[in-house]
């Protein structure tokens, strides 16, 4: 369902050579350009002015690249924390929460922050692509989160998820016919979901979502620091968030550059603090070497490290890193911090943070609230000053506790080392 909405205006920018040009439809990259580099949108309107509170994430609308509004989606909420607060020594210590709660507003059917990007993706699809399908790859969640937006929209979606991340497909109600799904066998990765997505994507018929190039995802994550900022008056000091690509960090960065032009938040730039799960930390390991490329990261070992780690879904091997807007360039700007936890350091954040805000969070947010109280105990940030925890996934037991789940399964399921012709001929066995 959809009802009126007035988008806003907005243009593209290339970060690389900083060229203007027109959004001709789904563009993912600046046309003419060899260097890698994200693009950007530029609205016309420079001041956020929210919406009324039943647009759910479209309240941030002005700053989406939306043309129109869908029915079912939830805003992130943030909210002045005094448990956790007390239990780390922290005064303004301020919580987004993206998932279900409803006491606090928060209802994000699929239980994460992935829904910002899916709602906002869906909405920027306009008809541009007649008679294609999207295609979208997933460790899990963002999987969950398209396959709810689209199938609800009637917007024909092909998922890509390992087999071994088939336990986060759960929704609360059956599929629209519209939602097919591929999987990679057991023992492969998100890695591996992405290169059969590509692959897929250069058959006819089929579009990518675009994954950190695509504009709509990355302005929708950014409603996380939207909400902050709004709720606070102010743009946060410290934002710490979990990452597996790092585009929600990426995200915060460019959000945080527009409440600067927007004037009323502040004129500062907060830094990034993000976090990884030890012993899966790639991104970690590149910028403790102070290198602007990815280092070499052999593959067996990759996915040795994803099967030890609770929070496989920060386990992507090829980040936006080394891009031009992307996450090494955002580190740089924001005098930012990687961190790595433990799956031990993250059960017990998980668990404190259960006792001290009364709702379990998801292991990636466990993640960054692990990486918040050893930031505390090492004395790396002020704790005087305006700290954002981004809690990207929570209510997840409670929710399963309230619902009658209903599981997707695969269509089809494909080696990592398929041939093209061998995946052309199966896909084309699916009838959307």
């Amino acid at each position: 369902m959809t009802k009126a909405i007035d988008p806003t205006a907005y243009q593209l920018k290339s970060v690389a050579s900083g060229s203007v040009f027109n959004d001709t439809g789904w563009l993912l990259d600046a046309p003419g350009e060899t260097q890698a580099g994200l693009i950007r949108a530029i609205y016309e309107k420079k001041q956020l002015h929210l919406k009324e509170s039943d647009y759910g994430l479209f309240v941030f609308a002005d700053w989406l690249p939306v043309t129109r509004f869908l029915m079912g989606s939830s805003a992130p909420v943030t909210y002045k924390s005094e448990g956790l607060a007390t239990k780390l020594g922290l005064t303004r210590l301020y919580i987004t929460f993206s998932g279900f709660w409803p006491e606090r507003n928060a209802l994000m059917r699929s239980c994460s922050f992935k829904e910002t990007e899916a709602y906002s993706v869906a909405a920027r699809i306009d008809g541009r692509q007649p008679g294609k399908v999207l295609v979208v790859a997933s460790a899990g969640n963002t999987a969950r989160a398209f396959a709810a937006v689209c199938s609800e929209n009637r917007i024909p979606l092909l998922l890509c998820v390992p087999e071994d991340n088939l336990n986060a497909l759960w929704f609360d109600r059956p599929l629209n016919e519209c939602v097919k799904l591929v999987s990679t066998q057991k023992g492969s990765d998100y890695f591996d979901a992405i290169h059969l997505s590509t692959i897929i994507c250069g058959f006819e018929d089929f579009y990518p979502e675009g994954g950190a190039k695509n504009i709509a995802r990355r302005d929708g994550m950014g409603t996380t620091l939207l909400s902050a900022a709004t709720s606070i008056g102010r743009i946060p000091d410290y934002y710490f968030q979990a990452i597996g690509s790092g585009t929600g960090a990426i995200a915060a960065w460019e959000a945080n550059q527009r409440l600067i032009d927007d004037g009323r938040y502040g004129s500062h730039t907060m830094k990034l603090m993000v976090s990884q799960n030890a012993p899966f930390q790639p991104i970690y390991e590149a910028w403790k070497a102070n290198s602007p490329e990815m280092l070499f990261y052999d593959d067996d070992l990759a996915r040795q490290h994803v099967e030890t780690i609770d929070a496989k879904v920060l386990s992507n091997r090829k980040p936006p890193y080394s891009l031009v807007g992307g996450l090494y360039d955002a580190l740089i700007n924001t005098d930012g911090e990687v961190l790595v936890v433990t799956n031990k350091e993250a059960k017990a954040a998980a668990k404190l943070f259960q006792e001290a805000e009364g709702i379990d969070i998801h292991p990636a947010a466990a993640v960054a609230t692990a990486s918040l109280i050893q930031a505390i105990k090492k004395q790396r940030i002020d704790t005087t000053k305006i700290v954002m925890l981004n809690i990207t996934g929570g209510g997840e037991e409670r929710f399963r506790q309230e619902n009658i789940l209903y599981y997707l399964k695969p269509d089809l399921t494909f080696s990592p080392d398929a041939n093209v012709d061998f995946i052309r001929t199966e896909i084309q066995k699916l009838r959307w």
